[in-house]
């Protein structure tokens, strides 16, 4: 018997976690982690006398997967053809590259060459959102109308769907591929949540100015542009961190003066104030800088530098910190939000950052010091090698060749053309351990598959909609450690189920532009044989590549792999559900209101808790079709391609 729709509705969210209106949260995967995925193993050996292991077919599907976001249909034999090495060189000169295509799909997004300026001004913001939702919350308030609250929400979300959708879609049709790796690395790598405040109106600026221009450039360039976006001073709080009280500032005294006159200013008028004005102004003061903030410099040298085994102290940390006072950013009165340095709030101390000196009566030039620290300290080429591989080769990289980069990074000052270059060049890239051994994220699941079938670049939410679905929100991280590098945190049952239904979603049409028929090869294959159908679609989508047991399931269309993960699932209690998808939330760094918390607590419960499910039928039916309601009709050919999407070797790059 089917769930009736509220409690099918109560089962996805159990499996699957709640998408957050403007950010589409993660969902929460049940703990029980899956048997991990085993590399394939290709059939070509390696040639006599090669520092390369693998085939020439192998480097072109390898790169492809590594430095750009899979292939098009066609594009292996094109790469084969040119010569992996001649590709390798056109893609680490991505501004030589013709992407006119891709400029003029971007044109389509209204927002998306905005500055964060036009951008306040046209959209409301969050805070004002909530604020006048608490309001008409509160029957004894003035009355709000309901219906602009209502369109103010609805452009929020359009505008945060856009910047979403603009990402899936630069990777799936640039011909720019390793600048979108680039991109999506390092947009990690100084990850920001989208749901922080107003950030999210200095996220299409943060991509476009921040990011984009500098992912093969010098470090030292990328690491400046990021500590003066708006977008990181207001992530990680600098744009509030003033020197304390007890140290001097670069202040004049007239600057100081106007600073009291303002706020008795303020003061003396609150008592004439409207209760609605005088709570904007209690949220502004609350907002206004109080001190000394360690927030920016601990990730500065934690995460975006020197590594958590770096050689920094929590002294270390206050010293940066004290450097970066008044780093922050200038109102929008008169344009769009910008860096500036504030004299006013600056330590003018001397400070002690990592060995090295700072002098007192310095400004702007402290920050801009131990930046250049940070950007040329042996740890911080160490650590950011060691990121790169991972990244390119393998969870486990190679020690060799992370000391290679690592010096590649220092005799060159941080250039990170050559640095990529040293790596993807590198014997252990091209390696038999290294082939086909990293698994996907959901973004690159989703853009792979797109690219896969030839897709045209979807503007609609659709796409970046699956990305959040199958567990990586866009900017949807919370916490600055960004998602994470390895396959690892990827596969469990949850997320497996969830990406077997995916290929199969995709097979039946339910991601725009993404259809099986507009494949190159449909045509010719829709009639013919089966095993013919599988063996193209194993050589055009997994590589050539796939197990005796992926074989069995595309030729015959059942995939006993589905069940015994739903059997797995199933076996759960209701508890067990609960908590396991509130521990993977909290691993994937969802909290708060869009993510799932833990089970309600028994003692606070009125009524004992209702089963999930009326039967086991019931939860297994839920667990297997999820949120995505996979289709159980395909046939053919659709139903074989569904099938590969959702393969284990799909699911590796």
């Amino acid at each position: 018997m089917p769930l009736p729709p509220r409690r099918l509705a109560l089962a996805s969210f159990v499996l699957l976690g709640t998408i957050a209106a403007a950010l589409g949260a993660p969902p929460a995967h049940a703990g029980q982690t899956a048997q991990p995925l085993q590399p394939a193993r290709g059939d070509a050996r390696a040639r006599p006398g090669s520092e390369r292991e693998l085939s020439v077919d192998e480097q072109a599907r390898h790169v492809l997967n590594r430095l750009a976001f899979g292939a098009r249909p066609g594009e292996t034999a094109r790469v084969e053809a040119m010569g992996v090495d001649r590709w390798i060189a056109e893609q680490l000169q991505p501004e030589r590259i013709n992407d006119r295509a891709m400029d003029a799909v971007l044109a389509r997004y209204a927002t998306q060459s905005l500055d964060a300026g036009e951008l306040l001004r046209a959209f409301p913001r969050p805070a004002a959102i909530a604020a006048q939702a608490r309001i008409r919350a509160d029957s004894s308030a003035e009355r709000v109308d309901s219906t602009a609250l209502r369109q103010a929400g609805r452009q929020n979300r359009q505008f945060v769907a856009e910047l979403m959708s603009a990402r899936v879609a630069r990777a799936v049709g640039s011909e720019r591929q390793l600048q979108e790796v680039m991109t999506d690395f390092w947009l990690n790598h100084f990850s920001v949540f989208v749901g922080k405040g107003q950030l999210r109106y200095f996220l299409p600026e943060y991509e476009r100015e921040t990011i984009r221009p500098h992912t093969l450039g010098t470090f030292r360039d990328l690491l400046g542009a990021v500590a003066k976006s708006p977008a990181m001073l207001h992530y990680l709080d600098n744009a509030l961190s003033v020197s304390d009280s007890t140290s001097p500032t670069l202040a004049t005294r007239d600057e100081a003066n106007r600073q009291r006159r303002v706020q008795g200013a303020i003061q003396r008028r609150a008592a004439s104030m409207s209760e609605a004005d005088r709570a904007r102004v209690e949220a502004l003061q609350a907002r206004r800088p109080k001190g000394l903030n360690e927030n920016y410099a601990r990730e500065l040298l934690e995460l975006h530098t020197l590594g958590v085994d770096g050689g920094y102290t929590q002294h270390d940390i206050v010293e940066v910190a004290r450097a970066l006072t008044g780093w922050t950013v200038r109102p929008p009165r008169a344009g769009a939000p910008e860096f500036m340095f504030n004299r006013g709030a600056h330590d003018a101390g001397e400070k002690l950052v990592l060995g090295t000196r700072l002098k007192a009566g310095r400004g702007i030039e402290d920050g801009e010091s131990v930046l250049d620290l940070l950007a040329g300290h042996p740890s911080t080429a160490q650590f950011i090698a060691r990121k790169l591989v991972v990244r390119f080769v393998s969870d486990s990289p190679p020690p060799a060749l992370v000391e290679r980069a690592a010096a590649t990074f220092r005799r060159t000052d941080g250039d990170l053309r050559e640095v990529v270059r040293t790596i993807v060049t590198s014997p252990e890239f091209f390696s038999r351990d290294a082939y086909g051994t990293k698994v996907k994220s959901p973004f690159e699941v989703v853009v792979s598959a797109a690219r896969a079938l030839g897709a045209q670049p979807d503007t609609t939410a659709v796409s970046a909609l699956l990305v959040a679905r199958l567990g990586q929100p866009i900017y949807g991280h919370q916490a600055p450690d960004g998602w994470p590098e390895t396959g690892d945190a990827w596969m469990n049952t949850g997320a497996i189920l969830q990406r077997i239904n995916f290929g199969l979603s995709v097979a039946a049409n339910r991601m725009p532009g993404a259809r099986p028929r507009a494949w190159s090869a449909y045509a010719g294959l829709r009639a013919a044989p089966r095993d013919g159908q599988v063996a193209a679609v194993i050589d055009a989508f997994l590589g050539g590549r796939a197990s005796a047991e992926t074989r069995e399931i595309l030729s015959s269309g059942e995939n006993p792999f589905l069940e015994r993960q739903v059997d797995s699932a199933a076996a759960m209690s209701d508890e067990e559900l609960l908590q396991g998808m509130a521990a993977g939330a909290r691993a994937n760094g969802v909290g708060g209101a869009g993510g799932a918390g833990p089970p309600p607590d028994e003692n606070n419960r009125r009524t004992p808790p209702r089963p999930l499910y009326q039967s086991t039928a019931d939860r297994r039916a839920a667990l297997r079709n999820g949120v995505l309601s996979s289709p159980t009709t395909l046939t053919g050919l659709d139903q074989v391609i569904g099938l590969a999407l959702g393969s284990p070797e799909f699911q590796r790059r």
